[in-house]
């Protein structure tokens, strides 16, 4: 069996400003900085002579492709983008860019932010819009419920929530 696998659909096309400026500043990065010193390091391995057996050599081609695909994705991927730099004029609903607090039955709340699919960070709290969970609280308001089914391995489990506040500012620590 090959090792074929059928590309994935693109995500949403929003992005914040903070999350534009992070991949400019990877592809930055990555281009003016990273692959130049790759450049230099593969081009001194390849003067040592045979490069079928030349570790270093080998290892700089692959990585130098590496950054060559991620520039080309993030050159692509960011004349695509739509940055949302705005807060929405009703900013009693969900909307992309909004940290919305919800409560699970159990009453522990936790609050995510939801954002486009480039910047989504678990660790952070941010959801991507195309998940089931951004899906779910997009134009919802205050104090609606919702509910939505996951699958688990003793099958699909229905989990309810309520959202408890929505706002477009980070909060101040």
């Amino acid at each position: 069996m090959g090792r074929y696998r059928p590309p994935q659909p693109v995500g949403s096309k929003y992005i914040t400003a903070e999350g534009h400026k992070r991949l400019t500043d990877e592809h930055d990065y990555l281009w003016k900085k990273k692959r130049p010193e790759v450049t230099r390091i593969l081009s001194a391995a390849a003067a040592e002579g045979d490069r079928s057996e030349n570790a270093e050599y080998i290892y700089r081609k692959k990585e130098l492709r590496e950054i060559d695909a991620r520039v080309r994705f993030l050159r692509k991927r960011l004349d695509d983008m739509v940055v949302v730099d705005r807060i929405p004029k009703n900013s009693d609903k969900v909307y992309f860019g909004a940290w919305v607090t919800i409560e699970n039955e159990s009453g522990e709340e936790v609050t995510y932010r939801v954002v486009g699919p480039d910047e989504f960070d678990p660790k952070l709290g941010y959801i991507s819009m195309d998940s089931p969970m951004g899906k779910a609280l997009l134009g919802k308001s205050l104090d609606d419920e919702f509910s939505i089914t996951l699958e688990t391995k003793d099958g699909h489990k229905k989990h309810l929530y309520i959202i408890n506040e929505i706002r477009y500012h980070p909060e101040k620590e």
